[in-house]
């Protein structure tokens, strides 16, 4: 493999695992602060990916598409969160898990209704279209430096919201112990909705910044969440550094396992889940 080609596959790799780190870190804060087994959180991408087809056709803009994707994704969290998970908090993981696993036939019902059957495409912006030459004959295209751009700006501003904020603390507090939170007059309920839709959102700006790239279409979300549930498991449940690290990780050993053993590379990222857990069994950074 030469310098470019490494090159090129080492920039697919971060890309992919930034736009990993976009879901797991939604899925984490869901199920390590809210204590929710959430297997519909690939339905949220699968959300945003149809939102940035309809609102880029609609507005014209996938720039807009992307403001406005996250806006009603937002609220679609917000309103999910009131109406059906917050009153599976303190039942058995086993009813949050066939809640979650009855909204994945939900949402896929509705998006056939809505959107069909059929595999769409999301037009890349002009300003984003070109590539930027590494070789005669090798180039990487500018707007998967954009997805990472987007990626890398969204995992700063959740550090600084969770680390440095007045709400980032009364997260964390309630993550922590939620009756002392609570006692110390924190509004959890408040707080626990504001925390799902923010992992919705998350999810939902994956699926609008990747629909480009990926196209958009049926149980697309199916695809990313096992793959999620893995850069959690190995990050460790409820760290948001931890899903940054392993999201990076499984990047690059999922992408260039398929360049270097296509043979095992299925295997591979399952591998390292292994591996990690037999060394750590609560993930790298388990809270």
């Amino acid at each position: 493999m030469d310098f470019p080609t490494f090159l090129i596959q080492l920039l697919n790799s971060v890309q992919y695992g930034l736009l990993l780190f976009m879901l797991a870190a939604g899925l984490t804060l869901i199920f390590g602060i809210m204590g929710v087994v959430n297997l519909a959180h690939g339905s949220f991408y699968m959300l945003g990916a149809y939102l940035a087809y309809s609102l880029s056709n609609l507005l014209g803009s996938l720039t807009l598409a992307i403001f406005g994707g996250v806006a009603m994704a937002m609220l679609f969290g917000l309103m999910l969160e009131r109406l059906l998970f917050r009153h599976f908090y303190q039942r058995e993981h086993l009813d949050q898990v066939l809640l979650t696993f009855g909204l994945i036939y939900i949402f896929e019902e509705l998006r056939s209704i809505l959107w069909g059957d059929d595999v769409h495409g999301v037009k890349i912006p002009d300003l984003l279209s070109a590539s930027i030459p590494l070789t005669d004959n090798l180039s990487y295209p500018v707007y998967r430096l954009f997805m990472s751009g987007v990626c890398i700006a969204l995992a700063l501003g959740l550090y600084w919201l969770i680390s440095k904020t007045r709400l980032g603390m009364k997260i964390r507090a309630g993550a922590f112990n939620r009756d002392m939170a609570e006692a110390l007059g924190i509004d959890i309920k408040r707080i626990h909705a504001l925390v799902f839709a923010l992992g919705v959102a998350l999810a939902a700006v994956a699926g609008i910044i990747a629909a480009p790239v990926s196209s958009v279409y049926p149980n697309m979300g199916s695809q990313v969440l096992i793959m999620c549930f893995v850069v959690v498991v190995i990050g460790g449940i409820g760290s948001v550094r931890g899903a940054l690290i392993s999201a990076l990780l499984v990047g690059l050993v999922d992408t260039f396992g398929k360049v270097l053993l296509p043979q095992v590379a299925g295997m591979l990222v399952y591998m390292l889940m292994a591996a990690v857990l037999l060394w750590k069994p609560e993930g790298l950074f388990a809270q």
